[in-house]
């Protein structure tokens, strides 16, 4: 039913279970770095300490990483980055509006980087790539909300538990396939969802993440779920594929304040055109 990517996704997330070791934050967030250079400048030669069993996924298909979107020198007009040092991965969300030369290029990528802890080597960059076309895009009204937002360190005595924040991104993805499932939902007040570019907030006070949450909830399940947990963003991002939606690849990331959902940023590579809330 699914590509063979998966059958190596679930390997290596295996892998990475075992392999449990110290992993050094900083060279997390400096591979990120290298990583949005390379976006920068079009040239994935400035990845370095490439694990010898890299896996390069793009929407949830394996490539040759010089085929992919690195073929374009873009600017990043927003970067965000969360790091990981028990999955020993990094999520960043990227918006972009235009390439170094001026043209049009929109898009919102979100990418999972996986490293080996033992000596860092990167094994596997999983990205989605939306642009026009795919489910509510449109990369300026994105960057509009985002930059609206405030996505500080929270202070470690406040900080939600791995365990907390993991519950409430399943609880949540759980909604398409498990009725009761919303009610385990931390929903909070104010909330705010970015999907795709539409935004369920003004800013206020009251703004909700519950409009156009699913009420059909005996759909297919959102399945084969990557995780990377931040805790001193109150933020965990999940990949997954939304088998309701023709196996759309989607991401969303949420952001926890005081154990209730404050933030969410969602990808979803489906056809606009065809798909209905």
């Amino acid at each position: 039913m699914f590509s063979s990517t998966f059958t190596v996704l679930v390997a290596l997330a295996a892998f990475a279970q075992d392999a449990i070791a110290a992993c050094n934050r900083t060279a997390l967030l400096e591979f990120a770095d290298a990583y949005v250079f390379a976006h920068e400048n079009g040239q994935v030669s400035y990845l370095e300490n490439i694990a010898d069993n890299f896996t390069y996924v793009e929407n949830n298909k394996t490539h040759e990483i010089t085929s992919g979107i690195f073929d374009n020198a873009f600017i990043i007009d927003h970067r965000h980055t969360i790091s990981d040092t028990v999955e020993c991965a990094t999520y960043t969300e990227l918006i972009i509006t235009r390439n170094v030369s001026g043209s049009s290029t929109p898009h919102v990528i979100g990418t999972q980087i996986r490293h080996n802890p033992t000596d860092m080597s990167c094994y596997l960059i999983d990205l989605l790539v939306s642009s026009p076309g795919s489910w509510l895009f449109n990369a300026t009204q994105t960057l509009y909300w985002v930059n609206r937002e405030k996505w500080p360190l929270i202070d470690e005595a406040k900080r939600d538990t791995r365990e907390t924040l993991k519950a409430a991104a399943d609880a949540y993805l759980d909604m398409w396939s498990n009725k009761s499932a919303v009610d385990a939902v931390p929903w909070g007040t104010p909330c705010a969802r970015l999907e795709g570019s539409a935004y369920t907030g003004n800013g206020g006070p009251n703004d909700s993440c519950k409009p156009g949450i699913p009420t059909n909830n005996n759909q297919a399940p959102n399945s084969h779920r990557r995780y990377v947990i931040d805790e001193s963003y109150g933020s965990i991002d999940v990949m997954c594929i939304f088998e309701h939606l023709a196996n759309a690849p989607d991401s969303h990331e949420f952001r926890l304040e005081n154990g209730k959902l404050r933030y969410i940023h969602t990808i979803t590579l489906a056809n606009s055109a065809v798909v209905h809330p």
